[in-house]
């Protein structure tokens, strides 16, 4: 602001200090209605974290659990699932979509088990194709060449 009194103007000050003229104009309505007071620091905005470092590395360690061991029925860990274990063991309430990013964000992806039939039996199924599904491919009619 000791620049604004020594003569410059408040694009010259956002250009020196590398940030938007608008900027400065805020500052200094700041400083017009709260003095030097209205400049101090004010706390990051945002909002606080939902969990602690260490319920964090507990909801993580959960994932690593099959599901089940944790009362549910299947062994699929999904994000509403994730977000019923935090709200009924810690309290906090995360929207499954947030708690997606959030796991996202700390290399967990999603994941889905593989189903298979318990019947299925990759020898026959290999044998078929080899022996059975050249014999039923539809065959493309041969084309005649054209000339004009």
């Amino acid at each position: 602001m000791k620049k604004l009194t020594e003569g410059w103007s408040q694009v010259q000050v956002a250009d020196f200090l590398g940030v938007h003229a608008v900027t400065v104009a805020r500052w200094m309505a700041q400083r017009r209605h709260h003095g030097d007071a209205g400049l101090a620091a004010k706390p990051t905005p945002g909002r606080p974290q939902f969990l602690s470092r260490e319920q964090e590395q507990i909801v993580l360690g959960w994932l690593a659990d099959k599901p089940t061991a944790h009362g549910f029925r299947t062994d699929l860990w999904t994000a509403r699932r994730v977000a019923d274990l935090v709200r009924k063991r810690f309290d906090v309430s995360f929207h499954p979509d947030y708690l997606r990013a959030w796991l996202r964000k700390r290399g967990c992806s999603p994941q889905k088990p593989r189903r298979r039939a318990k019947q299925r039996n990759d020898q026959v199924i290999n044998q078929w194709v080899v022996d059975d599904w050249p014999r039923i491919q539809k065959k493309r009619p041969r084309r005649m060449p054209i000339s004009f």
